[in-house]
């Protein structure tokens, strides 16, 4: 459920940051705007190929939805250490910092509007 939280929690952040209503990503999407509304409130979860839409239609990459702000790369990788080897830590690294830089980028030039 946490992961659900997260993903509803930042769709709705960048719904609202790019300027796009439910009713117009609704149309993108291809889907009811009853849909996105479950989704955003945390009723539904929507499937793979959804959040391809999602994305796509709000113009940043899938896992944009998925990164904790809360949580600092560093806590993150130090919870999976066991679990994970080093090359898939490090990636997993560079691709949150990568993300961050992004979303940062993307709440600079939204500033500017």
């Amino acid at each position: 459920m946490i992961l659900q939280k997260i993903f509803t929690h930042n769709l709705k952040k960048i719904r609202r940051e790019t300027g796009i209503s439910q009713m117009r990503l609704s149309e993108l999407c291809d889907t009811s705007v009853g849909y996105i509304s479950e989704i955003e409130i945390g009723k539904k979860f929507p499937s793979l190929e959804m959040i391809e839409k999602i994305a796509a239609a709000l113009k940043v990459r899938p896992t944009l939805f998925f990164f904790d702000e809360n949580i600092q790369p560093r806590q993150f990788l130090a919870a999976y250490r066991k679990e994970l080897p080093a090359e898939t830590k490090l990636d997993l690294l560079q691709q949150l910092a990568a993300i961050k830089h992004s979303s940062i980028n993307i709440y600079q030039t939204l500033r500017k509007y």
